[in-house]
């Protein structure tokens, strides 16, 4: 049988991730939101390493986070200094107002001081997606990509983006380079005199 070509996954430009990551800051929620977002864009997590966070995976002196990845395996992710700025507000600041009567060890809460669930990370990053005016369909899944593409855009080798990722077959991080390759393309074809 032939292969059947994969689809590329959706990807944010980084101005539309500018946009997604531009969130007025006025309560708890929306501090939450904006290290929610800072965080899965910094490190590439999946949708359920970041809500199966606990505190204890954070360390904002070494500026890394831990994760359990698919089948158990332990990644350790450097933070980005924006990350980290928006994980201490909402950690030091924010959170302890959103535990309600109840004690959670999860990094990211709900509206009822419960663990955040990838159902409802999903509705949020919709919602701002809406908001900012960002027509593409994107999932939590999207800012994961994104991270993955921009790495290698500016240079890093895939891998190390395999690293970060948690893949374990390199073939799963080449899909990237495609992506790197359909905008040369489009690029040589918009600016070149000749590309048309």
């Amino acid at each position: 049988m032939p292969k059947l070509n994969k689809s590329l996954p959706k990807i944010l430009t980084e101005d539309e991730v500018l946009k997604l990551l531009d969130i007025p800051l006025s309560d708890n929620f929306s501090y939450r939101n904006k290290a929610m977002l800072e965080l899965m864009y910094a490190t590439g997590l999946r949708v359920s390493e970041l809500v199966n966070l606990k505190l204890q995976d954070i360390d904002l002196n070494e500026d890394i986070v831990r994760t359990f990845g698919k089948g158990s395996k332990e990644r350790i992710i450097p933070i980005g200094e924006y990350a980290k700025e928006y994980l201490e507000k909402y950690i030091y600041e924010h959170r302890g107002l959103m535990l309600k009567k109840n004690n959670s060890e999860y990094l990211f809460l709900n509206n009822h001081g419960n663990k955040m669930t990838r159902q409802g990370f999903f509705k949020i990053i919709k919602k701002l997606a809406n908001e900012k005016g960002i027509k593409k369909d994107i999932s939590p899944h999207t800012l994961r990509h994104s991270f993955a593409s921009h790495l290698l855009k500016y240079g890093a080798d895939l891998r190390t983006i395999q690293e970060l990722l948690g893949h374990s077959d390199i073939s799963t991080t080449q899909i990237y380079t495609h992506i790197t390759n359909e905008e040369l393309k489009k690029n040589y074809e918009n600016f070149h005199p000749h590309g048309n």
